[in-house]
């Protein structure tokens, strides 16, 4: 489509069977242990039996309601799920929230902030009045979600405290993959998946990300942060100070058509995933990709501006790209037996 072209000398490649990043978040998480003891996180301060008592039920509906409000996009497409699995999800998006804002909204010290959280979630059993925490600490133990990958989302929100620039996309791809892959791959665990999914769902956390990159320019901008890769800047002839200020010229506009070329390429390569996923869970997945997709055409539709405008997919539109989905996914089944 020509709104998507780029210059021929920038090729977006195919990112082929590129293997998830390994490093160690178990380490990263760590070195935020001096910040906290924990008698200052209500650990040991409130005995489980002096405080009120809070049910599952309870605390799964209140997960329900923190989707709702916070994503309608995930809500809708969650709608989609056999009720325990529902659920579950709702618990993962809620607890993603609830451990994203515990950085963003913190009025003091971030770092501090996270250490303890990140405590609170390695407790051996949950906050008896923190229904986020309560239903996550289910969820876990019903689908056996390791530890290992809890802490790669973690170490995600982690690098937000001291990253606030990405020299190459390699490196922003890290990034990516702790705070939304892993995701995907929490994800998984719920849904249910076949043998080879995992390399999809890295994939499609990467493009679902990069989305909500693209989306966000202005608003990361102004707290300071860019994620869009240092030598993307550099081959559009763009410098920081362009995006802080909020320059959108010809430079910055090639600059998204690449970037969201690249983002529309890892959607269509994590695609053929979604068929090796349990057919209970299929379409809510598909139908979050795309919906989430729907995004990048609302950015051009905008044209490009980033910095004024927040691009989101209405309503109808998103009852649209359902009957699309349905259809798409149906001939992916057809074509993968």
């Amino acid at each position: 489509m020509a709104s998507l072209q780029h210059s021929a000398s920038i090729p977006v490649r195919s990112f082929g069977e590129r293997e998830a990043p390994i490093r160690d978040a178990a380490a990263l998480l760590a070195s935020l242990r001096h910040l906290v003891e924990p008698d200052e996180i209500g650990l040991d301060v409130h005995p489980l039996d002096a405080l009120p008592p809070l049910s599952l039920d309870a605390a799964y509906r209140q997960c329900v309601e923190i989707t709702r409000i916070n994503s309608r996009s995930f809500y809708l497409s969650s709608q989609l799920l056999p009720f325990e699995k529902r659920m579950a999800i709702r618990a993962l998006y809620a607890f993603c929230r609830t451990s994203d804002d515990t950085v963003d909204r913190a009025t003091d010290d971030p770092a501090r902030a996270l250490a303890q959280w990140v405590a609170r979630v390695h407790a051996p059993h949950p906050p008896a009045d923190h229904p986020v925490l309560l239903a996550w600490d289910d969820t876990v133990r019903r689908y056996a979600i390791p530890q290992s990958l809890v802490d790669e989302l973690l170490a995600g929100i982690a690098m937000d405290l001291t990253f606030h620039r990405y020299e190459t996309f390699d490196d922003l791809w890290l990034y990516c993959y702790r705070v939304a892959s892993v995701v995907g791959l929490l994800s998984m665990h719920i849904i249910g998946h076949r043998d080879g999914a995992a390399p999809y769902a890295v994939k499609l956390g990467v493009a679902l990300q990069l989305t909500n990159i693209l989306r966000d320019v202005g608003e990361d901008a102004r707290r300071g942060r860019i994620y869009l890769p240092q030598e993307d800047l550099r081959r559009f002839d763009l410098t920081d100070d362009d995006i802080l200020q909020g320059r959108r010229d010809e430079r910055f506009r090639a600059l998204m058509r690449f970037e969201i070329e690249r983002t529309h390429a890892l959607y269509d390569e994590a695609w053929p995933g979604i068929a090796l996923l349990d057919p209970d869970g299929r379409m809510a997945i598909a139908a979050a990709a795309e919906i989430y997709r729907g995004i990048l055409p609302r950015i051009v539709a905008n044209d490009y501006d980033v910095f004024q405008k927040r691009a989101y997919v209405p309503l109808v539109g998103k009852l649209a790209i359902l009957w699309r989905t349905s259809r798409k996914l149906n001939r992916l089944i057809r074509e993968s037996r």
